[in-house]
């Protein structure tokens, strides 16, 4: 059965970050639906449109300058019902702190695994905004990011949540 949302025509535009190119898409009602770290293909249903994906540039280019530390996009990541929920989980993690992928479990409740947090988590489609960076081993090891150790260390230490490898803090 075909997916609804693979018929929807995104917009997206291209952005020069202190990490590395992004490629910003957002859904026909202006909602950021994705953040790609410029190293896969552009998506087939896109279209360049540098108008509606504006508000997601200037707030990221706020966010990286140290002048921005939440953001106030509307989004529409596309997963299932527990991904959704593990990101909503992410976004209640303060700029400038970390957490563990045990410690988003416990808050979701019994029966969550740490690992299949780690798993929704992999999946987010809209790093940065919805920081899965902020999440760590329990250990206090940067664990794996999407986009590269290197990179979620750079956004770390941008929030001054280090000593990266270091004890969480909440």
């Amino acid at each position: 059965m075909e997916d609804p949302e693979s018929r929807t025509t995104l917009r997206f535009d291209v952005m020069t970050s202190p990490i590395g190119d992004l490629t910003l898409y957002t859904h026909e009602d202006g909602a950021l639906t994705a953040i790609d770290f410029g190293s896969r293909p552009v998506q087939a249903n896109a279209r360049r449109d540098v108008g509606a994906c504006a508000a997601a540039r200037r707030q990221l280019e706020e966010y990286f300058a140290g002048k921005r530390r939440t953001f106030t996009l509307a989004l529409r990541p596309l997963g299932s019902p527990f991904q959704q929920q593990v990101w909503k989980a992410l976004l209640e993690i303060p700029f400038g702190t970390t957490t563990s992928y045990g410690e988003i479990a416990r808050r979701l409740g019994p029966g969550t695994s740490a690992r299949a947090v780690g798993s929704a988590n992999g999946a987010n489609p809209i790093p940065i905004v919805i920081p899965c960076h902020r999440v760590i081993g329990a250990n206090g090891s940067l664990t794996g990011y999407g986009g590269g150790i290197s990179r979620k260390a750079k956004l770390l230490e941008l929030e001054n949540a280090g000593p990266v490898q270091g004890a969480l803090r909440y």
